[in-house]
């Protein structure tokens, strides 16, 4: 069996000041976390850098904490499986841990980030549906532009496009505050129900008070050039009781490919259908 061999440069920083510098000498340089999809692409023949920026052993970009509002804050360096086994997502994001579950094996669960999931941008990542439908806020940070936030529906601006300057790393996740009447929900359908590129990923949040729907928020995943929010259902969820019906809508948002995993038309389909399941199984009886 061959075996592509890199021989690019590594660049290694120790802190994040160092990365961030590295960083913005080197723009060309393909930052490298856990590595699960780069080496894909490597040996596949689809990249050849000259030189890689090692963020491994940044331990500023690691970590999940508490936020004091009830919120959290996850390092860009969290692997899938700290995800998993965390108490503090599973206490405000228990749909994101499911996700995180549904990315290939053990071990790639133990190597792959969160950061390297949002940053690879491909509309089949698992967790960005989640991300969406929870508001989550992307902490970045650049020398030219300095720190700042971008929420996650303005984040994915094209086809593996980002709002990110050539310099800037993603640093974190903020996640807002579990609310007490927030229904969560994460479903990936594919070939397997593991190690499987996903044919529909549907991400959903749907707040129930006093029997009405006062916030809403569903977001897909592979069935377009991005993650996107299915905003025709978002909206027609809003001041009524839970209706599954309301789950037709999807259709009209979403813009599915043929592929070799899947139609066009089987995506369209699935994406009402999971959706219609998830909102019968929280509508009144």
């Amino acid at each position: 069996m061959s075996v592509l061999l890199s021989h690019a440069a590594v660049l290694d920083p120790r802190d994040l000041g160092e990365a961030l510098a590295m960083r913005a000498a080197h723009p060309d340089a393909v930052p490298l976390a856990g590595g699960t999809e780069v080496m894909v692409h490597l040996e596949a023949g689809m990249i050849d850098p000259q030189r890689f920026l090692n963020l491994w052993r940044v331990d500023a970009l690691r970590g999940i904490s508490g936020k004091p509002d009830g919120g959290l804050r996850i390092g860009a360096l969290s692997t899938h499986r700290d995800l998993v086994l965390s108490a503090d997502v599973a206490r405000v994001a228990p749909a994101l841990a499911e996700a995180a579950r549904t990315v290939g094996a053990v071990q790639i669960q133990n190597r792959g980030t969160l950061g390297g999931n949002i940053i690879n941008a491909s509309p089949a990542a698992d967790t960005l549906p989640v991300l969406l439908a929870l508001d989550a806020v992307f902490e970045v940070q650049g020398a030219t532009h300095g720190a700042r936030r971008f929420a996650a529906a303005d984040f994915f601006v094209g086809y593996r496009k980002l709002a990110l300057a050539p310099d800037d790393l993603l640093v974190a996740v903020h996640l807002p505050p579990r609310h007490a009447a927030d229904h969560t929900h994460f479903r990936k359908v594919g070939t397997r129900l593991a190690q499987a590129i996903s044919k529909v990923m549907l991400g959903v949040r749907v707040r129930v008070e006093g029997g009405v729907v006062t916030d809403a928020r569903v977001a897909f995943g592979s069935v377009g050039p991005t993650p996107l929010r299915a905003r025709s259902v978002e909206a027609a969820l809003l001041g009524r009781p839970v209706d599954p019906g309301t789950a037709d809508l999807a259709s009209q948002d979403v813009t599915p490919l043929d592929d070799i995993r899947s139609t066009a038309e089987y995506r369209r389909t699935v994406c009402v259908s999971t959706l219609r399941a998830f909102l019968a199984s929280i509508a009144p009886a």
